[in-house]
């Protein structure tokens, strides 16, 4: 085929590679300037026009440079100013350790830096400042203060500023040890000539441990402007603060099947929050409260409060709102109940930051998932329980009516070293005097961790369990090398802790009813509802107890034996859980030799009755 070019005039070599040279150069030229075309002032940030997705939201990218490794959301702090913060610890973007496998490895951890910043033809006679809210802890782990014998390093925030000629330069800084749970509100200001260019940046700069959820710091409400004071502390802004409590009396989220039995149980008497005045003088606020399902797109309760209560300056306010119980779902299998508080305020309206519409910090949502499992926990972790080989942790569930487990989602946290690849054990437990009874199912699995902060992993079960009215689901750690390293995501701000029980070898206690475990808070552990094959492990008739399904000895040598005819299949397994022989006993058959693995721990998977217990055993030669 050949192509006509017309209308094409001929062009020496020499002018199309002069031609092609110079529209290259310009179109990068014009790229570049773009790409570096700098903010105008004022800069503002308080992190409220976040998505909600804790864990995947990211700074704000017209203002923030990208690859910031701090974590935005509305749970780490204590008491923030408005909706939203950014903390920062040893975690990055993907909610890995910056350096795993070092357990005390210090460094440079998260930072945050704005985009280049126009600060051209002004001085120091602008009275320019930069002024933020800052908190050390909050819900996190709290940073240390260094120690000067051991020649550890505090650990830090920072705030530097980029210079006319590139170099960063540190104007504040705060060291760990400060037990507080305020805020503290900083006002730096600019007054160096070499600040004074089109390409300024700033960025807050987080050291510490690089091994985990470690040092945590907050911070808020950025502010950078011309014409401020050190007096320049009130804003006349009222704004939501606290996160939403559940919409659900008894879960954060349930099985919808479960829900329609009885909405009116289900559903919360109330729903609370609080706002903040950040003001020095008083204010009046009124405030709507919604619920609509993402899924069916149908509103479900509009309710406008037209009163307007008065807040005092420099006040919280607590807000109480009143959801109905949901129904008319038809045939839908799931629903999300996005419920929120729009507070009616008239911050549009006001000049203390010239150009910001304060009112985006006026709204706050959350959603109460009606799928196919049971959740306690609010999706955050701000902490992250560890129990050792010999203790065992039970989360309580109790239904409308009989349903089926199919499998467990699991949020664990890196910790340290990594554990990918560690045994773990599920249980699944019958329901004995208002405490975990008889073990009804058990399977171990390989740790894994979810692909991002607060992602869970799913742990299909190799069969479904039936339960009929209150059941159990838990864990075990299998390995007693790295007993202190697994540990499950624990959501600090969950008022169902009464839900928890601890066994430290014997007996069940109570969380928060017992000194063996008094913590607030649940385990992100979330049972997933509904049969998912034709075998089904029943819990009742009560099984004979598993305490008798067992091989012995234990160490062994090699050779293996069991009690009774009831064993229908064996599985053996080394301590990550890859499967290395499966055995279906003949007529009579109640010995194994397994004298050609090398001396270590395995497992061994015990099937009988329709039931499922996992060993640990230790072959010694």
């Amino acid at each position: 085929m050949r192509i006509a070019l017309l209308c094409q005039p001929y062009i020496p070599f020499a002018g199309r590679c002069l031609r092609g040279f110079l529209l290259v150069f310009f179109v990068l030229s014009y790229s570049m300037g773009v790409a570096q075309t700098p903010l105008s002032l004022p800069f503002f940030d308080d992190f409220s026009t976040a998505t909600g997705r804790p864990g995947l939201d990211r700074p704000d990218p017209t203002l923030w440079q990208p690859g910031s490794g701090v974590y935005i959301n509305n749970t780490m702090a204590i008491n923030q100013p408005t909706v939203n913060v950014a903390s920062f610890d040893g975690l990055a973007a993907n909610g890995r350790p910056y350096v795993q496998n070092i357990p005390l490895a210090q460094g440079y951890t998260d930072t945050l830096a704005s985009l280049p910043v126009n600060m051209a033809g002004l001085s120091a006679a602008d009275s320019v400042y930069l002024s933020f809210y800052w908190q050390a802890k909050g819900q996190g782990e709290s940073p240390d203060p260094g120690d000067s014998l051991s020649r550890q390093a505090g650990d830090s925030l920072t705030v530097q500023f980029l210079d006319r000629t590139g170099v960063w330069r540190t104007t504040w800084a705060i060291v760990g040890g400060v037990v507080n749970n305020n805020f503290f509100q900083v006002f730096i200001p600019i007054r160096s000539a070499n600040y004074f260019h089109a390409g300024f940046a700033f960025r807050f700069r987080a050291f510490g441990r690089e091994s985990g959820p470690f040092d945590t710091w907050n911070i808020d409400y950025i502010y950078l402007n011309r014409g401020r004071s050190i007096n320049d502390k009130f804003v006349k802004d009222v704004a939501m603060r606290q996160a939403l409590t559940p919409f659900l009396k008894r879960y954060t989220a349930m099985p919808l099947s479960q829900y329609v039995v009885n909405p009116a149980i289900e559903t919360a008497d109330s729903v609370t929050t609080d706002i903040n005045n950040l003001f020095n003088n008083f204010n009046f606020t009124t405030f709507h409260f919604t619920v609509r399902d993402e899924v069916s797109g149908r509103i479900v309760q509009d309710d406008p409060q037209t009163n307007s209560v008065l807040i005092p300056s420099l006040s919280s306010q607590r807000k109480v709102v009143r959801p109905t119980p949901v129904t008319g779902f038809g045939s839908a299998t799931r629903a999300l109940l996005r419920y929120k508080v729009d507070l009616l305020t008239t911050d549009d309206q006001n000049p203390s930051i010239p150009g910001i519409n304060l009112r985006r910090n006026d709204t706050i949502s959350a959603v109460a998932a009606l799928d196919n499992y049971y959740a306690y926990d609010d999706g955050t972790w701000e902490y992250a329980q560890q129990i050792r080989q010999r203790e065992q942790v039970a989360v309580r569930f109790i239904l409308n009516k009989p349903d089926a487990i199919g499998g467990v989602r699991v949020c664990i946290v890196p910790f340290t070293t990594n554990q990918t690849g560690q045994s773990l054990v599920i249980n699944v437990y019958s329901n004995r005097a208002g405490k975990p009874g008889p073990t009804l199912y058990q399977q171990a699995f390989s740790t894994q961790y979810p692909t991002s902060r607060n992602g869970f992993v799913e742990f299909t079960f190799a069969k479904s369990v039936t339960v009929k009215d209150t059941f159990y689901v838990g864990y075990q750690q299998i390995s007693s090398s790295d007993t202190t390293l697994l540990r499950i995501g624990f959501d600090k701000n969950s008022p169902f802790g009464s839900q928890i029980f601890y066994n430290g070898g014997s007996n069940w206690d109570q969380n928060l009813a017992s000194a063996s475990l008094n913590v607030q808070g649940a385990f992100m552990l979330r049972p997933i509802m509904g049969a998912k094959s034709d075998t089904i492990v029943t819990a009742t008739p009560e099984p004979e107890p598993l305490a008798l399904l067992r091989t012995y000895p234990n160490p062994t040598t090699g050779l293996i034996r069991w009690d009774g005819s009831q064993l229908t299949r064996l599985e053996a397994m080394n301590s990550s859980g890859r499967l290395l022989l499966t055995l279906e006993p003949s007529r009579g058959q109640q010995t194994l030799d397994l004298s050609y693995l090398p001396d270590g721990v395995y497992l061994i998977r015990l099937f009988a009755d329709k039931r499922v217990v996992v060993q640990k055993l230790i072959i010694q030669h």
